[in-house]
């Protein structure tokens, strides 16, 4: 007999520091989940992306067994990095915190591109762009 879907989580973690406090806990023992399980194996998963925040979407079936994908970190995590910024402008239209080069933005959207719901590279790297001028950020050269 397959196993029955009874819930689809979604969380964002930061990389390889997952623990069982929130979000993760409280997201997965209404559902019985173990736990300590996903946070060992998504620390293992994740130990290169080290504090890097990464979006995880967790199955979760009947048995309380469970399945993780772990996806691309945000474009707004990567762009700060990328800039070097801690956070976006309050008010973007006429504030500035920062700029990325277009071979920056270009990266970016080569890492999102199986993320994002765009055909090619040129137009991942417009909705990359488009995120960057939402934030305070510039986009040179």
């Amino acid at each position: 007999m397959a196993k029955q879907v009874v819930a689809e989580i979604k969380v964002q973690v930061p990389g390889g520091q997952a623990t069982p406090a929130p979000p993760v806990g409280t997201a997965l023992g209404p559902h019985g989940v173990n736990i300590g399980q996903f946070v060992q194996q998504f620390n293992d998963k994740t130990r290169e992306m080290n504090g890097t925040t990464v979006p995880v979407v967790i199955t979760v079936y009947n048995d309380r067994s469970f399945e993780f994908v772990v996806k691309s970190p945000p474009a707004a995590v990567l762009l700060k990095q990328a800039a070097q910024v801690a956070k976006g402008a309050s008010n973007p239209r006429t504030d500035r915190v920062g700029s990325v080069s277009r071979d920056q933005v270009a990266e970016i959207a080569r890492t999102k591109l199986e993320d994002l719901n765009a055909p090619d590279i040129d137009a991942a790297m417009r909705v990359i762009e488009g995120t960057a001028r939402s934030m305070g950020i510039e986009v040179v050269g």
